[in-house]
């Protein structure tokens, strides 16, 4: 009998073992498993006294005050739930371009986190290449278009990307700070699994998001449990008492593709940021023809050759220098400062 309540003692420890470690991939995860009541128990496993736990594979059973609603009923049931407050969520731009709808989504959140976490300041982390890149929010419009007051924005701008992971490491675990922000260009080999799961780790422990913004960045493994790629559209018209206002541009527009959640559901977003109300708003349709649609015959062909960004200047005649002032002022050296 000795040996047979050895080896069923060596199988219980065992099996704790497995379930304990099926508990930390979950945490790290993101999807912690359901604890569930114990099946029932044969005379000799009792006669041992082992507490044996089921575990099932799905979604962990979270409070409505885990997640950070959009507002938007169709994307906060696709992320099952919101944004996780206490996570590390990626917000991606694909080009460079979207670099500026990455920043305008990530402030709309900004201004969500805020209406909550009152009197804390936001840190927003970078490399100086980011800034320089995209520059940085401007301070005016930060009260008018998302109520957020300038001193509640706290930058750090970093020499080098490593530096920028360790202060967002350093922040993420204080709970000083309603949200962190790091924001970092590509897909740098320094942000590896590892990275993410030390930033993961850390929001979950103190309580608040971490926002990592990837300019032309590759969707890669990590440990973050939601992705969002983010990129610009049209505007519609502003609308005012009459109706739309043609000509004009409304209130900026994001489209929010899921490239990641706790649900694995797919979807594509087209959101409004309302300025006066401080809150996302589902556009359907858009109302906006990106291309005018003419009023007969087909589409022209469009010309061939480059797309500039200024016109083509003609060439001077022989023996002609242009002066100083007829000079086009983009050929101009920089001003360094």
């Amino acid at each position: 009998m000795l040996p047979e309540v050895n080896v069923m003692a060596m199988t219980a420890v065992a099996r704790e073992t497995v379930f304990a470690l099926r508990r930390q991939i979950a945490k790290i995860e993101g999807t912690l498993p359901e604890r569930l009541e114990a099946p029932a128990r044969n005379t000799s496993v009792d006669a041992a006294g082992s507490d044996i736990t089921v575990l099932r594979r799905g979604l962990a059973v979270a409070s409505p005050d885990a997640f950070l609603h959009t507002g938007i009923e169709g994307l906060d049931a696709a992320l099952g739930g919101g944004l996780p407050k206490a996570a590390l969520s990626e917000i991606h731009g694909l080009e460079t371009r979207d670099a500026g709808a990455v920043a305008g989504f990530a402030l709309s959140l900004t201004s969500l986190i805020l209406k909550e976490k009152q009197g804390l300041p936001v840190l927003w982390i970078g490399t100086a290449e980011i800034f320089h890149e995209a520059g940085f929010p401007y301070a005016s419009g930060l009260h008018a278009l998302f109520g957020i007051e300038p001193e509640q924005l706290l930058f750090s701008e970093a020499p080098k990307l490593l530096d920028a992971l360790w202060i967002a490491e350093e922040a993420a675990r204080m709970t000083a700070f309603a949200a962190v922000i790091l924001e970092i260009r590509g897909s740098p080999r320094l942000l590896d699994l590892t990275a993410t799961r030390r930033l993961h780790a850390r929001a979950q422990s103190a309580g608040r998001p971490v926002l990592l913004l990837r300019q032309a960045g590759e969707a890669e493994p990590t440990a973050a449990p939601v992705r969002l790629i983010v990129s610009a559209a049209p505007a519609a018209a502003r609308r005012t008492i009459a109706g739309p206002l043609d000509g004009s541009i409304g209130s900026p527009a994001f489209t929010v593709d899921i490239g990641k959640s706790r649900t694995a559901l797919p979807g594509q977003f087209t959101l409004e940021w309302n300025p006066d109300e401080h809150a996302f708003a589902e556009r359907t349709e858009n109302s906006v023809a990106v291309v005018p649609v003419p009023l007969r015959g087909a589409d022209p062909a469009p010309a061939s050759g480059a797309v500039l960004a200024f016109p083509a200047l003609a060439a001077p005649a022989t023996g002609h220098q242009p002066s100083r002032q007829q000079r086009p002022a983009h050929r101009s050296p920089r001003r360094a400062g």
